[in-house]
C-alpha cells in the first residue's frame, strides 16, 4: 500500500546541485528520474539493479553518490529498518506516514493513521513536550510469510 502523495519534482535536485556548484550529468539525471518515479524504499544495490537494466553505462558510484545528494538536498531520507541495509526514500513534505517492517522478507508497508497522530500529540501535551517530527516503524511478518509458515 502507498501513500496518496503529489509526485516528486527532479526541478529540485537540479537547483540544488547548481547552488552547490555540482555537475549535473545524463546520467545523474536520469537516477533523480528513476528513483523519485519509483517512489519506493530501495537500497542503493536494488537501485542500481533496476536502472543497470535501462541505463547499463551507469556506475554504482554514480547511484551511491546521487543517493547521498538526494538525502542532501531533502529529496530523500535515508533510513534503517531494523539490522537491514540502509534504504533511500522520497520525502513528500506535505504527508507523513509510518511503516510495517516484515521481518522475514523484508517487505515494507507504508501506512497513515490519524488516531496516531492524535496520540501523540495528546502524550506531548501531557509532558509538555513539542514534537517537531516522529517516525513509527512497526515489526512483524507481513500477510505473505504468515501464510508460507502455515
Amino acid at each position: 500500500m502507498k501513500c496518496k502523495v503529489k509526485k516528486l519534482d527532479s526541478r529540485k535536485f537540479t537547483d540544488y546541485i547548481r547552488a552547490k556548484g555540482l555537475k549535473h550529468s545524463k546520467k545523474r539525471r536520469a537516477i533523480v528520474k528513476f528513483f523519485l518515479k519509483k517512489d519506493l524504499h530501495l537500497s542503493v544495490d536494488e537501485l542500481y539493479r533496476e536502472i543497470k537494466e535501462t541505463n547499463p553505462e551507469i556506475g554504482y558510484s554514480t547511484v551511491y553518490r546521487t543517493l547521498k545528494l538526494l538525502v542532501d538536498a531533502r529529496l530523500a531520507t535515508e533510513r534503517k529498518f531494523g539490522d537491514k541495509s540502509a534504504r533511500f526514500e522520497p520525502i513528500h513534505p506535505e504527508e507523513h506516514h509510518d511503516h510495517l517492517i516484515c521481518i522475514k522478507c523484508g517487505r515494507i508497508i507504508e501506512f497513515t493513521n490519524d488516531q496516531i497522530e492524535k496520540l501523540q500529540q495528546q502524550v506531548g501535551r501531557k509532558y509538555n513536550f513539542r514534537i517537531i517530527r516522529h517516525k513509527l516503524e512497526l515489526y512483524g511478518y507481513c500477510d505473505k510469510c504468515r501464510k508460507k509458515e502455515r
